[in-house]
This record gives C-alpha cells, sequence and structure tokens, in this order.
C-alpha cells in the first residue's frame, strides 16, 4: 500500500499483513526485514476491532502512523467491505480509523514537545542549525523556511548515535501550513517517506503556533506526501489516501 497519497509511487508504502493468529515475533521481524519498507504492520481480530504492531527492518514501533492507515484500508475494502470504522490496540494505546468522505483520518494520541535548550549535536547531525530545537519521543528541528528543510543533507550516523528515536525537521509551508522531513537510522529507516506518528507532535506545535486547530501538511521527502490535520485536545486527527500497490502472499 502506499499512504498519504492518491497514486502509486508517492507517498509512503507499508506492507500489511493480516493474519488469523499471532506469528511469532522473530517471524514477524524477519518478514519486515525482507520486506524492507520503512513499516510493515501485522494485525489479527475481526468485526471492526483488531489489535495491530509495527515493525521496521530493524524493530518493533510503538506507534506507526502510514501503516495504521494502510491496514484501515485493507480492513475496511477487503476484510470488512462497506464498513465505515475501525479500531485498533496497539502499543501506542487505542487507535481508531473513519471514513471522510475518500479519506481515512486517522484518531492518535498527542504527543506535546517540550523546548530544548542545546541544539548543537542536533545541529552538527544536520548539517544546519535549527531555529528552535523541541522533543518528545523525538527530537524536533525548527527552521525558518521549507527550502531549509529541503536541502538539508543528514549525517546519518551522527543522527543515529542521537539519544532519542528520530528527528523531525520542520518550517512554514509555502502551499501548506507547514513542512517537515522524518529521519530514523537507528531504526534502521534513514528517512522515512510520509510519517503519521510525527504528526503526533508537530500538529500541537504548529496548531498553537499559527492559532488554529485545523492544519495541511505536506511532508518533503523524496516520495512526498500529504495529509490533512486537526488539532483535538489530547488527540490529533490525521486524514489522507491510500491505493493499493501490491497483493501476493508471504511464504514462511
Amino acid at each position: 500500500m502506499d499512504a498519504f497519497t492518491s497514486r502509486v509511487f508517492a507517498g509512503n508504502p507499508a506492507a500489511v499483513c493480516p493474519l488469523e493468529a499471532w506469528l511469532p515475533d522473530a517471524t514477524m521481524q524477519a518478514i519486515a526485514a525482507e520486506n524492507n519498507l520503512a513499516e510493515t504492520a501485522f494485525f489479527v481480530g475481526r468485526a471492526g476491532e483488531y489489535h495491530i504492531r509495527w515493525f521496521t527492518p530493524a524493530t518493533e514501533v510503538d506507534l506507526c502512523g502510514h501503516a495504521t492507515l494502510a491496514s484501515a484500508f485493507v480492513i475496511l475494502g477487503v476484510v470488512e467491505p462497506g464498513a465505515t470504522a475501525v479500531r485498533f490496540s496497539s502499543k501506542g494505546g487505542p487507535l481508531a480509523v473513519t471514513r471522510d468522505g475518500d479519506r481515512l483520518c486517522l484518531d492518535f494520541p498527542a504527543r506535546e514537545p517540550a523546548r530544548c535548550e542545546s541544539a548543537a549535536a542536533i545541529a552538527e547531525a544536520l548539517g544546519r542549525p535549527p531555529r528552535e530545537l523541541w522533543a518528545s519521543r523525538d527530537y524536533m528541528a525548527v527552521y525558518d523556511t521549507e527550502e531549509e528543510v529541503r536541502t538539508l543533507r543528514p549525517d546519518m550516523a551522527k543522527v543515529a548515535g542521537l539519544d532519542r528515536f528520530a528527528v523531525i525537521a520542520t518550517a512554514p509551508g509555502k502551499d501548506a501550513d507547514f513542512v517537515s522531513r522524518f529521519f530514523a537510522p537507528a531504526a534502521g529507516v534513514p528517512e522515512d517517506p510520509v510519517t503519521g506518528s510525527a504528526h503526533c507532535t508537530l500538529v500541537p506545535y504548529w496548531a498553537r503556533r499559527l492559532g488554529k486547530a485545523r492544519l495541511r501538511a505536506r511532508q518533503v521527502s523524496a516520495r512526498g506526501g500529504e495529509l490533512f490535520c486537526e488539532r483535538r485536545g489530547e488527540r490529533v486527527l490525521i486524514a489522507g489516501h491510500a491505493v493499493k500497490y501490491l497483493e501476493g502472499m508471504i511464504e514462511v
């Protein structure tokens, strides 16, 4: 599946593996490594209630937006055609996905960032000092312009050596409220094409800074993606499109 896009070869590719029962963790991790995509999602359940897990090529993660969007697309379009909503339990807590016109809308937890005083290590890792540095699960480096974010050339070894899961780079957008890029080399994802979970931190920051709850976001990776977001108290809504690229069977 390609998520947060309405056309193939854009957005963020995710593998979706519906299961009747859980496979051993080592097998799921091996499948994710073999797929070699930013995320492979596995889910078990029925009747609109599922448990979901996500694996990068290197590790299991506690929250993933694009692979949840892709999984919901499979459930609502193939497993339970005609359904309008699905609920997931996960390591990141309860998650819901609903149809919103031709989009799917994720209901995710907000992850408020806190201001960091020193940005020297981030400046060295990303190759350019940010205007501000914030952190929640990930570091969030805030720049003045979209061009600064687009032209970053991170030193991935130095990014991998930082003491957070990943680094988000963000700035005001030219044709969106804000833009971002996401780097998680320590988790096996040097640059993620479109990162739903990063918007759990981005949306609270930009909603407060811009003084509005509804935001249009663009991730300016090479593939690129578009997200339609809303701050809603301790939750964030993240909506987007998804398209199917490939269907097949995995032999294990």
